[in-house]
């Protein structure tokens, strides 16, 4: 794994508005980076970022398994005691669930470390599945790199493959985000593409026409009855608003699912310890207020269960200045997680995570953030990647 330099294209964001990324600056600064990329072999790829990400994918679907089972665990995790009941029944009916991001510390040398699972509404999807393969074939094309190039990445393929199956029938899905926000739209407006490509029909909406009609179906801003809803709306702020007592009764399948509330939320990590300790991809990690927290010494990083974008994580380290690294939020009424200090690879003066995609349960590919410090946040970089 190196980080190699390139000169960036001229073009790219023309590029990129032609392709509809049109967020690829934000908050005033450049978002997606090809001033370098990161080279990867295809060992590295296979062996220590892929086989692991199916391997802890499938952990992941059984502590789910167990986590829906116990309630006192769901408590841990800050679900609504009024939901158990909902997310119980969504997950024993096999509710199919469409992606979902890993985020691994990597350097290329030592095993990949899961910090965290994105379960519910990761974003990032379009640059990692379109914009950084557009990326690849103009720097074999301009022979920047050579033609046997390659990259982990065959999200689109498996999206377009997956969701089908996860619209039933009728062959129709809705796609609901909050229209003002640029990333989130641009994001659900590839999934449009996607479905359409896949042949169903496609709606877009925002998710504030969503209504309710007499017999519960949710419907569009048409008064459509929606059978099928993926949202890019966090599930656990959708239980907590008035609407969301609708979900629990809702013919209308949602996704992601209910069930996924079990893995969306920072909580699953020291389930999955305890559950496989000793795990090479697993770092220790325990709830707050676990007397075992005090077994990771004077050295971890404190985590809100449904923190996103790196809001209320600390850094606790005595060897770095200041005592570590804290970064503000809205996160912490609901608890913390306490897992080991594992920093991210610095690669010159950045940081850098590593995203590893799923669809429908299965290995699809990577996407690579940047930042200053050790925390990734919502303006860090994208970055590309490819395989020689």
């Amino acid at each position: 794994m190196e980080r190699i330099a390139f000169e960036e294209r001229e073009d790219w964001r023309t590029d990129a508005e032609a392709c509809g990324f049109n967020f690829h600056t934000m908050y005033g600064a450049r978002y997606w980076d090809e001033r370098h990329a990161y080279c990867f072999s295809l060992e590295q790829i296979e062996t220590d970022i892929e086989d692991p990400t199916a391997e802890l994918m499938s952990l992941c679907y059984e502590a789910a398994g167990r986590i829906v089972n116990e309630p006192a665990l769901m408590d841990k995790l800050a679900i609504p005691a009024d939901f158990h009941a909902s997310v119980k029944a969504s997950w024993d009916r096999s509710d199919y669930d469409l992606y979902g991001r890993f985020d691994f510390a990597y350097d290329g040398k030592s095993p990949a470390k899961m910090l965290e699972f994105n379960a519910d509404t990761p974003t990032s999807l379009f640059e990692s599945a379109v914009f950084q393969w557009r990326w690849l074939e103009a720097m074999k094309a301009s022979r920047k790199l050579a033609p046997g190039a390659d990259q982990f990445n065959s999200l689109h393929e498996k999206l377009v493959a997956a969701l089908p199956k996860i619209a039933g029938q009728p062959q129709r899905m809705h796609f609901a985000a909050i229209s003002d926000s640029v990333e989130d739209w641009g994001t659900v407006e590839y999934l449009v593409d996607c479905a359409v490509q896949a042949g169903l029909e496609a709606v877009l909406i925002d998710i504030a026409h969503i209504g309710v009609d007499a017999h519960g179906w949710f419907t569009d801003g048409a008064d459509r009855r929606i059978e099928t809803l993926f949202k890019l709306y966090p599930l656990e702020d959708m239980v907590r608003e008035d609407f969301g007592a609708q979900l629990k009764k809702t013919p209308t399948r949602l996704v992601e699912p209910l069930w996924k509330l079990v893995l969306s939320n920072k909580g699953l990590l020291p389930i999955l310890w305890e559950m496989y300790e000793g795990h090479p991809n697993l770092l220790p990690a325990f709830f707050d207020d676990d007397p075992a927290a005090a077994s990771l010494g004077d050295a971890y990083v404190r985590k809100p269960l449904l923190s996103r974008e790196g809001a209320n994580v600390t850094i606790v380290d005595p060897a770095m200045s200041d005592g570590g690294l804290s970064v503000e939020g809205e996160y912490g009424a609901e608890g913390y997680v306490r897992q080991a200090l594992h920093l991210v690879p610095q690669f010159g003066e950045d940081w850098t995570v590593i995203g590893s995609w799923v669809v429908a349960g299965q290995p699809a590919g990577i996407g690579i953030r940047e930042d200053a410090t050790p925390v990734t946040r919502n303006t860090s970089r994208f970055v590309p990647h490819f395989i020689l």
